[in-house]
């Protein structure tokens, strides 16, 4: 009998005589659950994994109460811990799986293969002589087999370009894992920075890169990018937060049936009181993302744009189990300073809550600002100025900007999907990498200077035809101008340092485009902070 079940009993032994007039007690329900499990020990026809049994048991129960309270297994909260807590230990490269062979995305600055000389757009054909290649490789393969105790050597197999593959010894170590993934100077006076989510080194990471740019920089305005950022730690939020709110300014407050209400606000700290500031947000920017956008829009203390956030507005605590699982159990809503639960309806179920998402392609609203959900049973008004703001389900921004619905985009998603677009460009790249690198040899005369040859975007939509079974190539001017920039950006990640990416890719933007446009205009600036007419 296992260490659970003796563990169950003894509970059940100790309870009985206080669940004898109460069905609906806590020992009362342990005792009937305790009673089950027996009968499966001792009775079922079968033998039973009480272990599993009461796996399953946990998450089902939890998938019931809410779709963010869950329970967590002893090795996945590890894995949970390196992405909040800021590092793992491994060999340091990002990677995607293309046509079932690991190709290296992009390598760690400093890290264990970037010192060895891997380089992205490598693809790792064997591990410690195990072949990866051709044989169903998943991601948590990858994982399992790279990453590794620090000090630990593991020998991969690496084929670049035509060549022939060579052995690289790499020595795992610590490596980071960053929050910010871009920080740059959008125009003379407009500082922006990309958050991908709120860990513990968030505000370090934010601090840091805010007070490079205004050393160097006159620092007038701000563009926060939380687009696509699913949320953190609620203290890194309120961090972030803290940066742009004057002293003694409620930020965010909990509330539970069991957790009395408790407030938080903003101190003297924080590098930009002032200055006009603009965040980004869109469907995928939930939980701490939209504590910080709330914050910033119920204080007007900038302009909100994008697309209605996620809705998540419930806070989850970790408690620890006696295997080293954790259950995550929602204890508390959110509200933003004006009272606000941004939490969309989740009645219908899981499965209905994650397919909001798709529901909100299918019915429009990412395309068409009329379409927009508010709940106008649950107004609001800003602190300041008394604009009107609407609680349930997410943040709607106070400039709304629709998904890029054109055929040009459709095209470029469907290459990318089908798996012929990254291919392509790491087999350019391979071939002309020492020919760009020699000719660029940094960011800022790359992205002035360097452009796709025309007959190179021609030989992709050749192989998109031969790929990809009845695809509609859109050859067009529009089409191939927004193939160029993707190609450019995405060797702009391999060639130079972190955050090129996206400033590559920026240049073609419409949310930047309309914060930059917006932050150069004051008066326009100023009129969406008293008015908050959304359009």
């Amino acid at each position: 009998m296992n260490k659970l079940l003796l563990l169950i009993i003894s509970i059940f032994m100790f309870s009985c005589s206080y669940a004898q007039n109460d069905d609906k007690s806590l020992r009362a329900q342990a005792v009937k659950y305790a009673r089950v499990l027996n009968f499966l020990e001792e009775y079922y026809v079968d033998s039973v994994d009480l272990q599993e049994v009461t796996t399953v048991a946990i998450k089902n129960v939890l998938s019931d109460l809410d779709p963010h309270s869950s329970y967590v297994s002893a090795e996945e909260v590890e894995k949970m811990n390196e992405m909040l807590e800021g590092s793992f230990e491994g060999i340091g490269i990002s990677f995607n799986i293309s046509n079932d062979t690991l190709v290296v995305m992009s390598t760690i600055s400093g890290g264990p293969s970037e010192q060895v000389g891997i380089q992205a757009g490598d693809k790792i054909l064997t591990v410690d002589g195990e072949d990866i290649a051709g044989v169903g490789l998943t991601n948590s393969k990858v994982v399992e087999v790279l990453r590794g105790s620090k000090g630990t050597k593991v020998i991969l197999l690496i084929k670049r370009g035509t060549k022939e593959p060579v052995d690289y010894t790499v020595v795992r170590d610590e490596i980071p894992i960053f929050s910010l993934d871009a920080s740059y100077m959008a125009d003379p006076h407009t500082a922006y920075i990309k958050l991908n989510r709120f860990g513990a080194k968030t505000e370090e990471e934010f601090t840091t890169a805010l007070d490079a740019l205004d050393k160097e920089n006159d620092v007038d305005n701000l563009i926060l990018d939380l687009r696509g950022n699913g949320g953190g730690y609620l203290r890194a939020a309120i961090a972030i937060s803290n940066q742009y709110l004057s002293k003694n300014k409620l930020i965010v407050y909990t509330s539970g049936l069991h957790n009395p209400k408790k407030e938080y606000y903003s101190d003297a700290d924080g590098g930009f009181k002032h200055g006009k500031v603009v965040v980004l947000i869109d469907e995928g920017s939930a939980s701490a993302s939209e504590i910080v956008t709330g914050a910033i829009q119920d204080w007007d203390r900038g302009v909100v744009i994008g697309r209605r956030s996620f809705g998540k507005g419930l806070v989850q605590q970790p408690f620890m189990l006696s295997d080293g699982s954790l259950m995550r159990l929602t204890v508390a809503h959110y509200y933003t300073p004006v009272g606000r639960n941004i939490q969309k309806p989740y009645n219908k179920g899981s499965d209905a809550y994650y397919k909001d998402i798709m529901d909100r392609v299918e019915d429009g609203e990412l395309f068409d600002s009329t379409k927009v959900v508010r709940d106008t049973t649950s107004i609001y008004y800003t602190l300041k100025n008394r604009r009107k703001l609407y609680g349930g389900g997410g943040v709607v921004p106070d400039i709304y900007v629709p998904l890029d619905s054109t055929v040009s985009y459709a095209y470029i998603n469907q290459i990318i999907r089908e798996d012929v677009f990254y291919p392509f460009v790491f087999d350019y790249l391979n071939q002309h990498r020492d020919e760009i690198s020699t000719n660029y040899p940094d960011f800022v005369s790359y992205k002035k200077t360097y452009n796709i040859p025309a007959e190179v975007i021609s030989e992709l939509h050749q192989r998109a035809k031969e790929e990809i079974k009845d695809v509609t190539v859109v050859d067009s001017d529009e089409s191939n101008r927004m193939i160029s920039l993707q190609m450019r950006a995405i060797m702009a990640r391999f060639l130079y340092p972190r955050g090129a990416f996206y400033e590559m890719l920026n240049e073609d933007d419409d949310e930047i485009e309309k914060a930059l446009e917006i932050l150069n205009n004051k008066d326009r600036y100023q009129e969406l902070l008293k008015d908050g007419n959304n359009s």
